[in-house]
């Protein structure tokens, strides 16, 4: 890929349709058609475009929210992306900026690539920043062997709403000023590498029980409040320096003048709060506009990619509707609203670009870094009775979520013999006649879902009987997911409980290190378990 012309050269000879073009930043589908792929490529052709933000498909998450399209698993996807991201590039008259949801790797998008714990597991550790620094400096990494030049990352939501069905697990924790820190850290790890940065979800995301991919939050605080809590994390980061904002579609009327408008397309809110009061000097890209959050309330093609350009949207994000977009904003916008926004952009472009890698090479094996963080965040939120004294005697384990031979309990079978027990190998009745007469269990619980919703996928049927062995046994609890999960059970009675969050085969070796006694638990939750 060649390098970007300069700005300045850049400001006089593109045509006005040509900069309106760089706003737009539609979605590309790492598995489509060649027929949706020809498509695109003609609207790069005919709108000149900007750039592309990378999904795995047409049935992902963030398109298909009812999910009732089924997603087909293909292991060749980043090899396919590699050769979208050329074939595209081939396409378009200037250098396309390809962007990408990478928050734990390229893994959030991408079958068979590094995947790295989720930011709840990171605010877990406590006094080591450097691995956080190391995770996004890894991400960028990859990124760059994919050609790749922005990770619209990190989230600095704060996570205060253990039933937030988008943000939570996505959050470093509750923890404003570790917020920051954290953030910091996977910023500077990520620009190391030349990869550009986003925080999102502007004005704050975290207090929620709303998925705005599918209906529109309202946060109903003071402005006092949020200036104190919620914009706090983005003010810090602003003032120390970050490429790009990205602005959720949630409604937040202290900010907007009481009014219930979508912050994404709230004048108020980009230009009089984050412009204007917080200093912001850098581009503006706004949440996808495919969230129905947004996209149901203006069902006339073009009307809200012009609305989220005029309230100061400089980048619009997932646009699905791009002829009359460029035709409403081309009749509608003044020419110095145009002029900014593309400076913006064609300068960011023109760093990213000019810094991308020419020849791509493997990308990074995690398992090493993984395992430091593993070692890191591992907790112990509970301990009434030691493992070690546990150990002493005679117990069973019942695995709930995977068959009974898990990493974690083969690893511990190494050095001791115990029975295993599984709920995908026994019904719920077969496991309280064969335990009947055992006092004590571990208990290692693999949810199959880390969004809470429908009680993280956990069966009505395994959670009774999770809450039976908590008051009816000795309990050791090796939870490998969403800490949030304790909010289902009172965990009174339980023994002992250690958060191990991820389900990687590294995280539950250093587990079972951890049950054998080899290992410490050095993490601290970073959210509030009722």
């Amino acid at each position: 890929m060649n390098n970007i012309i300069p700005f300045q050269k850049a400001k006089n000879k593109l045509t006005s349709a040509e900069k309106v073009g760089q706003l737009f930043m539609p979605a590309a589908f790492i598995n489509d058609t060649e027929e949706e792929i020809l498509l695109l490529e003609n609207s790069i052709k005919k709108h000149h475009i900007g750039g592309l933000c990378f999904f795995h498909s047409r049935a992902s998450a963030a398109t298909n929210f009812e999910g009732k399209k089924k997603v087909i698993f293909n292991t060749q996807s980043h090899e396919t992306l590699k050769g979208l991201i050329k074939r595209y590039q081939k396409t378009s008259k200037y250098p396309l900026l390809i962007s990408i949801d990478a928050e734990w790797g390229l893994a959030m998008r991408i079958e068979n690539t590094p995947q790295y714990p989720y930011c709840i597991t990171l605010g877990a550790i406590q006094n080591n920043d450097d691995l956080i620094y190391k995770v996004g400096k890894n991400i960028a990494k990859d990124c760059k062997q994919s050609g790749i030049h922005w990770n619209f990352s990190p989230v600095v939501d704060i996570n205060n709403n253990p039933n937030n069905p988008v943000i939570g697990y996505r959050s470093f924790g509750e923890n404003k000023t570790q917020i920051v820190a954290k953030a910091t850290a996977f910023i500077n790890g990520t620009n190391s590498e030349g990869i550009l940065t986003s925080i999102k979800h502007f004005p704050g995301h975290g207090d929620t029980a709303t998925d705005s991919h599918l209906g529109l939050p309202i946060i109903t605080k003071t402005k006092e409040e949020l200036l104190a809590h919620e914009l706090l994390p983005f003010q810090k980061i602003i003032d120390y320096g970050i490429d790009a904002v990205m602005v959720g579609h949630l409604a937040v009327p202290a900010l907007s003048n009481g009014k219930n408008i979508p912050a994404s397309i709230s004048k108020d809110i980009i230009k009089g709060i984050l412009r204007s009061e917080m200093n912001f000097k850098g581009l503006v890209v706004s949440d996808a506009l495919n969230m129905h959050s947004v996209s149901k309330m203006y069902p006339t093609k073009g009307e809200l990619e012009w609305l989220a350009f005029d309230a100061g949207n400089d980048i619009l994000c997932f646009t699905e509707n791009i002829t009359e977009g460029v035709k409403t904003i081309l009749e509608k916008a003044e020419d110095n609203q145009i002029e900014e926004s593309f400076e913006r952009i064609w300068k960011l472009k023109e760093r990213a670009i000019n810094n991308a890698e020419k020849d791509l090479k493997e990308l990074i094996n995690p398992d090493s870094l993984n395992t430091k963080l593993a070692q890191k965040s591992l907790t112990l939120l509970k301990e009434e009775l030691s493992i070690a004294n546990f150990i002493k005697e005679e117990f069973s384990m019942v695995t709930i979520g995977k068959k009974s031979d898990t990493n974690f309990s083969n690893s511990i079978r190494e050095k001791i013999n115990f029975a295993t027990f599984s709920t995908k190998d026994f019904t719920i009745e077969e496991l309280k006649n064969e335990l009947q007469n055992t006092n004590n269990i571990v208990l290692s619980l693999f949810p199959p879902q880390i969004k809470p919703s429908n009680n993280f996928e956990i069966g009505a049927e395994e959670l009774e009987y999770i809450q039976e062995l908590i008051q009816t046994k000795n309990v050791v609890f090796y939870l490998f997911g969403n800490p949030y999960v304790l909010n289902l059970f009172s965990i009174k009675k339980v023994k002992t409980v250690v958060v191990v969050y991820q389900d990687f085969e590294v995280f539950q070796k250093n587990a079972a290190q951890h049950f054998l006694g080899n290992a410490e638990a050095k993490g601290k939750l970073p959210v509030t378990i009722n």
